[in-house]
């Protein structure tokens, strides 16, 4: 299969640790990757044969700009569940990082150690269990 991936989504959204940095909302960068078949799609030229990549950036902005998380990792987390559960995605690689989160670093973030079956989604993020 082909690959679709949807680099630099800037979202707005109110995480941190810091009482400061939960008095407003910052910007998140979200990087996604999925398989996905593109030969009927670019044979037909219809987008009802294809995966909207539309629909996924607009869902994974909508739900991380309504969040107001701690940690990188709970918001990536929630993230990779949700739209593992809502499109027909058999894998996903998902990366959230937070500009600025360190002076002396363009950014910080959070990213699985390979693509994340469907079947492990939930349990791919969570450090304990």
């Amino acid at each position: 299969d082909s690959k679709i991936f949807i680099r630099n989504l800037e979202v707005r959204c109110r995480i941190g640790t810091l009482p400061r940095e939960r008095t407003r909302k910052q910007k998140v960068m979200i990087d996604l990757e999925f398989p996905a078949p593109v030969r009927r799609p670019a044979k037909t030229d219809d987008l009802r044969e294809a995966l909207n990549y539309q629909a996924i950036a607009d869902c994974a902005t909508k739900f991380v700009s309504m969040r107001k998380k701690r940690l990188v990792e709970t918001l990536a987390d929630r993230l990779a569940s949700l739209l593992l559960k809502k499109f027909p995605l058999r894998k996903l690689s998902l990366t959230v990082s937070k500009p600025g989160a360190l002076k002396n670093a363009r950014t910080v973030g959070v990213t699985p150690d390979e693509t994340v079956p469907k079947a492990q989604a939930q349990h791919t993020w969570r450090k304990e269990q």
